[in-house]
């Protein structure tokens, strides 16, 4: 990641419309910004799961991601499964695991990919 041409600038997430993503089971809102030069873009998000979400997915793009609330299990997919309480964090890079989300209570996290 290469972080330039970012002025300092406070986000007010509140402010930021969420978008609705469906899972298999359950709905992700995400609050998303984008920084920096359209060849090399960062995205910053706060994202909300409700209670029963499934991703319909499995993610293969990197991410570094902080559990704020909530509970978040995330499963690779060679198997190995990790749980996200309040306060944890993972870090996967581009292409490198692939993993899916889910979560029993909901959760709500930030994300920088």
């Amino acid at each position: 990641m290469n972080m330039r041409d970012i002025p300092f600038c406070i986000t007010e997430w509140d402010s930021v419309e969420a978008t609705e993503h469906k899972g298999t089971t359950g709905t992700a809102y995400w609050r998303t910004r984008t920084f920096g030069p359209p060849e090399n873009p960062i995205r910053v998000r706060m994202v909300s799961y409700s209670p029963g979400y499934a991703a319909d997915h499995w993610c293969r793009k990197g991410h570094i991601l902080l559990c704020l609330d909530g509970e978040l299990h995330t499963t690779l997919s060679d198997g190995r499964s990790f749980t996200l309480k309040p306060g944890m964090s993972y870090q996967v890079a581009d292409n490198a695991e692939a993993h899916q989300s889910a979560t029993r209570t909901g959760a709500r996290l930030f994300l920088v990919d």
